[in-house]
């Protein structure tokens, strides 16, 4: 009787110890999801034959293991004509590289002044491609013209990344014609 219970102890004691050995193997735990690396005072510039083309400034980079880039902070950006002069400066709260589809994306009361036309677009979204040199979005935009006074209010747009042609997806506009009988 005696060798049967501490049997059966021995038996429980095993089980117990057991189990619990099971338990610490299957405990993994979280898995790191923040930034693998973060860069103060960013300056991202591209060139093509060795001339400038487009700067993008921003105080914060946090690049993720899968390669997307977030920039919490301000960007701004500045596009170059060939004789390396910025004729187009944008302006964004805050922004994003998406690695999977080669697009930089910036949000949050989005400001891009021409200075060669005086013309300033603001929206709420931008994306520009480097791969296609295209800039583009799908959300409500205004344009106004300070020279002659014209508005123009779409939903989407599709531009050069220079911002040299815009073509409008859904455009409505106050415009001024002149000398027309």
């Amino acid at each position: 009787m005696f060798c049967s219970r501490f049997f059966a102890v021995l038996v429980i004691t095993g089980l117990v110890g057991l189990s619990s050995c099971s338990n610490n193997d299957k405990k993994i735990g979280a898995l790191y999801e923040g930034p693998i690396e973060i860069v103060n005072n960013v300056q991202i510039r591209y060139s093509e034959q060795g001339l400038p083309k487009v700067q993008m400034v921003t105080p914060l980079s946090m690049t993720y293991s899968n390669q997307n880039k977030i920039f919490p902070d301000t960007v701004n950006i500045n596009f170059f004509d060939p004789t390396g002069t910025i004729i187009t400066h944008l302006r964004a709260d805050s922004g994003r590289f998406d690695h999977a589809t080669n697009v930089y994306i910036v949000k949050g009361h989005v400001k891009v002044i021409k200075s060669q036309t005086e013309e300033t677009l603001t929206t709420s979204e931008l994306s520009w491609s480097p791969v296609t040199k295209k800039v583009f979005t799908d959300k409500p935009l205004t344009v106004r013209n300070t020279r002659t006074s014209e508005i123009t209010k779409a939903v989407g747009m599709d531009a050069e990344q220079d911002f040299t042609r815009i073509k409008f997806r859904k455009a409505t506009g106050i415009y001024k014609f002149s000398g027309v009988p």
